[in-house]
């Protein structure tokens, strides 16, 4: 059983010490998907919903969210982001997937900053589309890779 990093010798929650690490490349890819009605994913396509350009304020609502993420998530170190990007594939009948990636030189690891943004990007998108539709269901958020850091690399099988 591997040693719990965020639990003191108290069983007490505590942020992980960092400072010996060294600073690697890191990289990690975050994906979710928002499942809705046909009618309300080509309204979202034709951009004529009352709100606005819901593809486009999504992504900076991730963008946003994924370098707020030390104040979201407790216990997450707050790291310089290099780049951070937001992708939506809308070619489904019924839904919308979304992929962030993000990278940084850091200690610590970025995946927490890719699924924030895929999380708080479905968020907006259901925020903005729910006038016309209530059912929408977020759904399959998870890591999709990650790569540095002592660990080294995963890819989802």
């Amino acid at each position: 059983m591997s040693e719990l990093t965020h639990l003191d010798s108290n069983g007490e929650a505590r942020m992980v010490n960092v400072g010996s690490k060294d600073i690697t490349f890191r990289e990690a890819a975050a994906s979710g998907k928002v499942i809705m009605k046909p009618e309300t994913l080509e309204q979202i396509r034709s951009a004529s919903l009352k709100k606005g350009d819901v593809i486009a304020t999504a992504r900076i609502a991730g963008i946003m969210a994924a370098k707020n993420t030390p104040h979201l998530i407790p216990l997450c170190h707050p790291i310089l982001i290099d780049e951070i990007s937001i992708d939506f594939d809308l070619s489904g009948k019924n839904n919308i997937k979304i992929t962030a990636t993000a990278r940084c030189s850091g200690k610590t690891g970025i995946e927490m900053e890719a699924m924030t943004a895929v999380s708080v990007a479905a968020l907006t998108i259901y925020d903005m589309a729910k006038s016309v539709d209530r059912g929408m269901t977020i759904t399959d958020i998870r890591l999709e890779s990650k790569s540095g850091g002592k660990s080294g690399t995963y890819i989802r099988g």
